[in-house]
């Protein structure tokens, strides 16, 4: 039987819709651009690079020059000084070398970029890495001891393939740090990943979830999990089901409060919501949960829409978490929607979701790729930034009225995973209880490297557990709107 995504909140609702203001103007211009290689990609790394508590930003731009862009606070984002790099697909934000500053996996088509932060938004590129000419889509790392991260990268498709590009799907790749760097070995079947994440799964294990694009591996490919520890495939045994789909982005998120996540892949068409079940398996959401936004929701264009980035965050602090999804062709595709408006979907007490897209004033219809919410202000609301192929990036500031309370969580530890991935945090207030992974990888060409943003609702303090990487439990209290720092 389905599990149904019902939350028992305890907070009260919030009495206004999501709203939004337009503050564009505050970026350097910058566009994605290229031509059938930047078709995918287009992802923002966010970030604070120089330690003020403003994100700060890394924008993918395809065949024009990714760019590093400063918050200089109210709105107001300087360009930054970063070696030229073109070919740039995305790029994910960690502490590789545990120094303090972030680095940053930079996704190119060609020779991937390491760049090594040195604080003050200052980057020197590394040469740790091996060399690869591959078309690189997607990435994730975990640590699996006290040193440096265990690296994995996708690779969409392979270039040099004379039977290409349909069929052409090239490997994929683990990297395990060495004495002199990085060492790469396969992680195949490749199936054209756009997204791959390393967390924990319904079984609770650490495991791989590859979202894979069923546009170029057309037959006998489907959506992969590989299990880090015993380094295999799931199949049928486990209990796990092939699902093919034009898989574009992952994000996961427990919405139910068991400690489990579920899961929402895009694509084309219908986007796939996963329910984590009791058994360690999944199930499709039903229908009605209101999440599949398989067409636009505004406008006369009746074809089916394009999901790229998604991302779960509490957009009102109710205690809910609510789902913002990238859409946009993916050039002239004729099948598909033209005009294909980003969603804002408000998860609703009783787990469903509904579109505000257009009344919080982010519905807006060019070809978005990469995205990411981050409270770039501090006033612990989650505003919104999105990266667009041939058109501009976007940038709004969140202003929705009467938002409820809430806390943010930054973990710390010593060793080589400084920031603790693979951590979970749970947020008990009033009766609604909350869980987060500590993650890197997901999304669609980028992610975040920020404090975990919990909405309280009306509650004034609340409960948090830490489960550290290996298992030990913490408890702390903490009282709301604040950004607590919690040490190992």
């Amino acid at each position: 039987m389905i599990r149904l995504c019902a939350l028992l909140i305890a907070a009260a609702p919030v009495a206004a819709d999501p709203l939004f203001e337009d503050r564009s103007a505050g970026l350097p211009e910058h566009i994605y651009g290229g031509e059938w290689e930047h078709f995918v990609g287009g992802g923002v790394a966010v970030f604070d690079c120089n330690g003020d508590a403003l994100p700060d930003l890394f924008a993918a731009g395809g065949a024009n020059p990714a760019q590093l862009m400063i918050n200089r606070g109210d709105f107001t984002f300087a360009k930054g000084a970063i070696p030229e790099l073109t070919g740039v697909t995305g790029a994910y934000p960690l502490d590789v070398n545990a120094d303090g500053a972030m680095d940053l996996f930079v996704l190119r088509v060609g020779q991937n970029q390491l760049l090594m932060g040195g604080g003050n938004c200052r980057f020197t590129a590394s040469n740790e890495l091996p060399q690869d000419d591959a078309w690189s889509t997607a990435f994730t790392a975990w640590w699996e001891d006290d040193g440096k991260p265990v690296m994995a990268v996708g690779n969409y498709v392979d270039r040099a393939d004379p039977e290409g590009p349909f069929g052409a799907c090239d490997d994929n790749m683990i990297l395990r740090p060495g004495a002199s760097g990085y060492q790469s070995t396969p992680l195949t079947p490749g199936f054209c990943p756009l997204s791959i994440l390393a967390a924990n799964d319904a079984r609770e294990r650490p495991t791989l979830r590859l979202s894979n694009d069923r546009h170029y591996y057309v037959r006998e490919g489907y959506e992969q999990m590989w299990d880090i520890a015993e380094q295999r495939f799931l199949g049928a045994d486990d209990g796990w089901k092939n699902v093919s789909l034009w898989g574009m982005g992952i994000a996961s998120r427990d919405l139910t409060g068991d400690g489990r996540d579920e899961v929402m892949l895009t694509s084309m068409g219908d986007q796939l919501m996963q329910l984590a079940q009791e058994d360690g398996t999944y199930a499709a959401a039903p229908f009605t949960i209101g999440t599949y936004a398989q067409r636009p929701h505004t406008g006369d264009d009746g074809r089916p829409s394009t999901g790229w980035h998604a991302e779960f965050a509490d957009v009102d602090n109710d205690g809910r978490a609510d789902l913002f999804i990238a859409k946009g062709n993916v050039d002239q595709m004729p099948g598909l929607a033209i005009q294909d408006p980003n969603n804002l979907l408000m998860q609703n007490a009783d787990g469903t979701f509904r579109e505000t897209a257009a009344i919080a004033g982010v519905a807006t219809k060019e070809r978005a790729r990469g995205a990411a919410l981050a409270d770039f202000d501090g006033d612990g609301r989650l505003d919104l930034v999105v990266v667009n192929r041939r058109a501009p990036m976007e940038l709004y500031r969140n202003v929705t009225p009467d938002t409820g309370n809430w806390l943010e969580i930054a973990l710390t530890q010593p060793g080589g995973n400084m920031n603790a991935v693979g951590a979970t945090v749970v947020v008990e207030a009033e009766g609604n209880r909350q869980s987060q992974q500590l993650t890197v990888g997901g999304g669609h060409g980028g992610g975040k490297a920020l404090p975990l943003h919990f909405g309280l609702g009306a509650a004034d303090s609340a409960d948090v557990t830490v489960v550290w990487p290996g298992g030990q439990q913490t408890s702390h209290q903490a009282q709301a709107n604040q950004q607590l720092r919690l040490v190992r």
